[in-house]
């Protein structure tokens, strides 16, 4: 059966650069030291701005905290101005109230200042450039930047700045985009196809282009990018609002339990005639280390963390539900071409038919593509002249006339010293050949099908009525693929491979690369009707794209990952833009993902497990002197009541401060199912927020009643 496959058309020979596949940061994104002194400064500043309690209000559990702060530091000058009560006690309960109220704004704002350090950067390389409008009458006026509106069309040649978002609608251009991408190398821009869209701030190295402004003021891709990274509009996502409301939950329930205890202790010492009541700086202190005040103070800075290490991959999230999604997903979806294979065909073998030699059939095929500058041509002339010296020769002198491919005959070649070279889709030479009154060997169709099973290319070689052979073009799986694709499948994710290409070769890629399952001969609505058919049985889906034709899949998508090089159709659609332009990101985007849930999950059970320890310190404390027999829970052996509650209250401010890293960094992720996590999670953030704040309090303990605090 002939290949359904062509071969594509000759392209002009300009150097792209390939996708960057190092993952490293751009020069804007570099990932900074995470107490970069700058960062810290802005973060300080930024925690008692936070203190504004319609900001706190969003916040609930902190929110508390700083009510209860509040209460306790009016009690303290109450009690100052009566002279009553332990002063010194309520001086240091009220201190360290506060700090917890600060710290945890501090983890919040060490993850936002991270973003504006970022945002900072992109600002200063955004200003008011001018550019050269065409007017209707043919002519150009110079405006500033500011003045173009969508739609405007704008000339940009060698040294200019590109004044705005749009698509190149005339011309080709080598454009440096490093102030977007950080990457050095330049990059072609030129109309029709998906590498036409261009972003304002980049510059053009050589040619000129005719560009259509597709964004007002204010609307460019780098004032959403300098919006996202500052993270002013961060969106809370679904699960985090879920966890919201538990904490909430939790912490409504146990200012109920504590409000209550007060009227309870006066019933009690007044019936017994022992004990004293405890006071409002002793409640507010129990309260504090009953509710969830580690989690409370972490989740934003958690959420916000995870954007910002997508923004290192230089993948630009457009809200935290898309890095938080990605951590679910179910299905994958990836691109054959440039993702699981490096996207260029290679020839890798000649096949000559009985009575023509592999050697005769090389010559003929490197003859034919001399004028070819498609990479597969390129490497038939380098494969022909590593196996059998053959190297490319002048062929002016003798009149040769190169036909170029066309998508009517499906085939390329050359006329020259009477005969006729050519080389094409195995269908389009043979009909060549019988045209010419030749005839087929009987291994022609046998040679090509076995190339299609292998997952190759079959492009036959005639010179005029004579079938030569077939040269094997073979699609490269990417190195490490197959692993990575493993990796995958260890998280629970299914990978799609997606492709043009006939089911045989897509069956051949498709295990080479160790996907899972693979949609041949895909056009953009069957992309579309299976992204659909995944999501109605219940599965988040994540692909990639970046043409106009990847559009409605990536919007459909959950998480739709487009490329930076591709059409601002498919950047509008997306939840995510790759700055780097490398497809297999998104297995890093996912990995991303999950390490943000694990972070939250891991810090949400340590969060709640650390208060067990809390209990034993202050329940005891509280209670001990109307109901001695609790003294028997003091199994920590604190030496007073008081000593007992501020040791209580300054680790769980303590602990705040010392999670920030693990929040800023996130809780390293391996793929594992999701028994073994679960297992793991409990082992190391259950079982060790149990026991970690025994000591931790015990030596506060100490320590206080050493420096005569308690």
């Amino acid at each position: 059966m002939p290949s359904t496959l062509e071969t594509p058309p000759p392209v002009t020979n300009f150097p792209e650069p390939a996708p960057s596949t190092s993952l490293l940061p751009s020069k804007l994104n570099r990932s900074r030291p995470l107490f970069d002194p700058e960062i810290v400064q802005r973060a300080l500043r930024d925690c008692f701005l936070k203190l504004n309690p319609m900001t706190l209000a969003k916040n609930p559990v902190i929110f508390v905290v700083e009510v209860g702060a509040a209460l306790t530091t009016l009690f303290l000058l109450r009690d100052l101005y009566t002279h009553a009560g332990d002063i010194s006690f309520q001086v240091q309960i009220s201190i360290w109230l506060w700090f917890t109220v600060l710290f945890a704004n501090f983890a919040e704002a060490m993850a936002e200042a991270r973003g504006k350090a970022q945002a900072d950067s992109l600002r200063k390389t955004k200003g008011d450039s001018m550019a050269k409008r065409l007017l209707p009458n043919g002519k150009i006026e110079v405006v500033p930047a500011s003045k173009l509106r969508s739609g405007d069309t704008v000339m940009a040649e060698t040294g200019d700045l590109i004044p705005g978002d749009g698509e190149v609608i005339d011309g080709i251009a080598t454009v440096d985009e490093s102030v977007i991408t950080g990457e050095s190398a330049p990059v072609i821009r030129e109309s029709g196809g998906d590498r036409s869209a261009v972003t304002g701030g980049t510059k053009v190295l050589s040619d000129q282009v005719k560009i259509r402004i597709t964004s007002n003021p204010g609307e460019t891709f780098l004032d959403k990018m300098i919006a996202l990274v500052e993270g002013a509009e961060r969106q809370k996502t679904p699960n985090e609002i879920a966890l919201n409301i538990l904490i909430a939950g939790l912490t409504l329930i146990f200012l109920l339990a504590v409000a209550t205890l007060q009227p309870f202790a006066m019933y009690a010492v007044n019936s017994s005639g022992v004990g004293r009541v405890p006071t409002m700086a002793v409640l507010v202190s129990l309260l504090v280390c009953l509710i969830p005040t580690t989690i409370g103070g972490l989740l934003s800075a958690i959420g916000i963390a995870g954007m910002d290490r997508v923004m290192q991959h230089n993948v630009l999230a457009m809200s935290g539900k898309a890095v938080e999604a990605s951590g679910d997903i179910n299905t994958l979806l990836l691109d054959k071409t440039g993702t699981i294979t490096l996207g260029n065909r290679q020839a890798v073998e000649f096949f000559a038919f009985p009575g023509v030699t592999e050697a005769e059939l090389a010559d003929a095929a490197q003859l034919s593509s001399l004028a070819d500058e498609t990479p597969e041509g390129r490497s038939i002339v380098v494969l022909a002249k590593e196996k059998y010296g053959l190297r490319g020769r002048e062929v002016g002198e003798h009149e040769a006339n190169f036909i170029p491919f066309s998508a009517y005959t499906r085939m390329s070649g050359v006329d020259m010293d009477g005969r006729m070279l050519r080389k094409g889709a195995s269908s389009s030479i043979a009909n060549f050949v019988k045209e010419l009154g030749g005839t087929l060997p009987t291994s022609y169709e046998e040679i090509s099908d076995g190339i299609s099973r292998k997952g190759g290319t079959p492009l036959a070689v005639a010179d005029g009525p004579r079938a030569l052979g077939v040269v094997y073009l073979k699609d490269i799986v990417k190195g490490g693929m197959k692993e990575r694709i493993g990796q995958l499948r260890a998280m629970g994710i299914r990978s799609v491979m997606i492709t043009g290409d006939n089911p045989l070769t897509a069956a051949a890629i498709a295990s080479e690369a160790g996907v899972d399952d693979f949609l041949a001969q895909a056009t953009p609505a069957d992309k579309l009707s299976y992204i659909k058919r995944e999501q109605a049985e219940g599965r988040l889906v994540a692909m990639t794209g970046d043409g106009t034709n990847d559009a409605p899949a990536l919007a459909q998508a959950d998480v739709g990952l487009a490329m930076n090089t591709g059409t601002m159709a498919a950047k509008e659609a997306g939840n995510m833009v790759d700055l780097d332009s490398n497809p297999t990101k998104l297995i890093e985007v996912v990995a991303i993902g999950k390490q943000l849930l694990i972070t939250r999950g891991a810090l949400t059970t340590f969060s709640i497990a650390n208060d067990v320890a809390k209990y034993f310190a202050i329940i005891p404390a509280m209670f001990m002197t109307t109901y001695p027999v609790l003294n028997r829970f003091n199994i920590m052996h604190l030496h007073t009541p008081q000593s007992a509650v501020l040791s209580a209250v300054i680790f769980n401010a303590l602990i705040i401060i010392a999670l920030v890293p693990l929040a800023l960094r996130g809780v390293k992720y391996r793929p594992v199912g999701a028994g073994a996590l679960l297992r793991r999670n409990i082992l190391i953030y259950g079982v060790g927020g149990i026991l970690v704040p025994f000591p931790g309090i015990w030596i506060i303990d100490q320590l206080l009643v050493m420096l005569h605090l308690a």
